[in-house]
């Protein structure tokens, strides 16, 4: 089968994850973890006051279950439903007004002082865009779709993409295979015309290759799988990544 798209991920593998807290802490501000801790507890406590670190446990314990819905069931809470899940823990309850008003500060925290492209991407994304229709295939975590689509604008990078399969919009993460099918559909593609780009092997590998795409392993920003994963290929920067998905889209024509 011809190959026809390039699929990426979008953290550690676009934008290097977590690379906006040194700008947060160069600004005097909270981490990510506490500051959306601290958000909660100042909205509760300006309601009825509530010890803070009654308020982190709460938070701490909804993460886990989030942790093990995403990594087992390959589902993404929503930013309303992980403050759903810390509200009912706590056994409290806002306004929507001020619950709206949470969800929108945790889903723009990222957007507001989004995290560095990684070195090379533009133009290798620019080089590709020439020759394969490009899409993101990524999970969302707290940020929703339409806030990394934000955060891809800001870089100047959203252009190069002709689709978007965001976990908190398709209703699956990675590797479920509607992540993929999502892609491909939105390309007007099949699945096996696909090469996905990513940083992890058990998402971003196994997962395309469980239903017939290839699989590029990106390490530039995370090289944790390198010497165990079983992908196509293996690329260590940007500027290699062209010539990685045209030889292996010719070695698909033989």
């Amino acid at each position: 089968m011809t190959i026809k798209a390039v699929t990426f991920d979008l953290w550690d593998t676009i934008v290097a994850d977590e690379s906006d807290e040194s700008v947060r802490a160069a600004r005097g501000l909270r981490s990510k973890k506490d500051e959306r801790r601290h958000q909660v507890w100042e909205a509760l406590n300006g309601i009825e006051p509530i010890v803070y670190d009654r308020v982190a446990l709460a938070y701490d314990t909804a993460e886990a279950g989030f942790n093990v819905v995403w990594k087992e069931y390959y589902i993404n809470w929503t930013v309303e439903q992980r403050l759903r899940v810390v509200l009912n823990g706590l056994r409290r309850q806002v306004s929507d007004e001020v619950f709206n008003m949470l969800v929108d500060k945790h889903s723009t925290m990222e957007v507001e002082i989004p995290p560095d492209p990684i070195v090379g991407v533009s133009e290798a994304l620019q080089d590709l865009s020439t020759r394969y229709k490009l899409c993101i295939v990524s999970d969302s975590i707290v940020t929703p779709g339409a806030g990394l689509r934000k955060i891809l604008d800001k870089h100047g990078l959203k252009q190069f993409f002709s689709g978007f399969a965001f976990s908190d919009e398709v209703g699956h993460s990675k590797p479920h295979r509607a992540m993929f099918d999502s892609a491909a559909e939105q390309l007007g593609l099949q699945v096996s015309e696909l090469i996905h780009v990513g940083d992890r092997d058990h998402n971003d590998v196994k997962g395309p290759h469980a239903i017939g795409a290839k699989a590029i392993l990106f390490t530039a920003a995370r090289p944790d799988d390198r010497a165990t994963t079983t992908a196509d290929a293996i690329c260590d920067a940007h500027h290699d990544l062209p010539a990685i998905v045209d030889r292996l889209a010719a070695e698909g024509l033989i």
